[in-house]
């Protein structure tokens, strides 16, 4: 598991590599060069992020113990794309002074003041998105914690079912034998009962035989 993690760190520390050195080409390009560049240069922050998703889904794999050290490595990564995705936007809006001073061209103290107006606008509207990009993302990690606290939730309320259902089978079984047990102490009192008169009438047979047999002689030596 560590050696895909690291397998990844290690792609993903060549790609920002030729994502910073791309990057600091591009305020020195103009027209389709400048596009060409800033088109290449997203399709590999977008890879650098699908590697950042591979190698979270390795962290989560880890086990607890050992995770700690690969979760501050994730964060670390996590904070270079965020510096990169930056240095890209702002590098987007920037000119080197050989590309400035082709744009001013004779006309240079009025263009450079509405060039440097234009930086500056468009700078503060980088400002109001990346507020906006971070306050996106606090929401959806609050989106997310919302929905794994429900699935919490509703892993607990299946297991409170399930201790439901086992403690309901437990007290039917437990009529069951109250009830097997009350048939039990009926029959054996019954058998009981069926002794004890059995031991009656044997008393009172062996009473009337006695009976019988001292009669028996007493007649017989009377009359002789």
């Amino acid at each position: 598991m560590s050696s895909d993690f690291e397998s990844y760190e290690q792609d993903f520390a060549v790609l920002t590599a030729e994502i910073t050195g791309r990057i600091g080409k591009v305020p020195k390009l103009v027209g389709d060069d400048k596009k060409q560049m800033v088109a290449n240069v997203e399709k590999q922050l977008e890879e650098a992020r699908e590697l950042l998703e591979q190698m979270e889904l390795e962290v989560r794999e880890i086990p607890p113990q050992s995770r700690g050290m690969y979760s501050s490595r994730m964060r670390s990564y996590k904070q270079e794309m965020g510096k990169l995705e930056a240095d890209f936007k702002r590098s987007r809006i920037a000119y080197s002074d050989e590309v400035r001073n082709e744009l001013l061209g004779d006309d240079g103290n009025s263009s450079e003041n509405q060039l440097i107006k234009l930086r500056e606008e468009r700078a503060h509207l980088l400002d109001n998105t990346e507020r906006l990009e971070r306050s996106s993302r606090r929401l959806e990690a609050g989106y997310q914690i919302a929905v794994e606290t429900e699935q919490i939730g509703q892993e607990m309320l299946e297991n409170l079912s399930h201790d439901r259902e086992k403690i309901q089978r437990a007290r039917e079984r437990l009529r069951e034998t109250d009830a097997n047990l009350g048939k039990s102490s009926r029959i054996l009192t019954g058998m009981l009962r069926r002794i004890i008169q059995n031991r009656i009438l044997i008393v009172v047979l062996a009473v009337i035989i006695i009976f019988t047999a001292i009669m028996a002689i007493y007649f017989s030596v009377k009359g002789r």
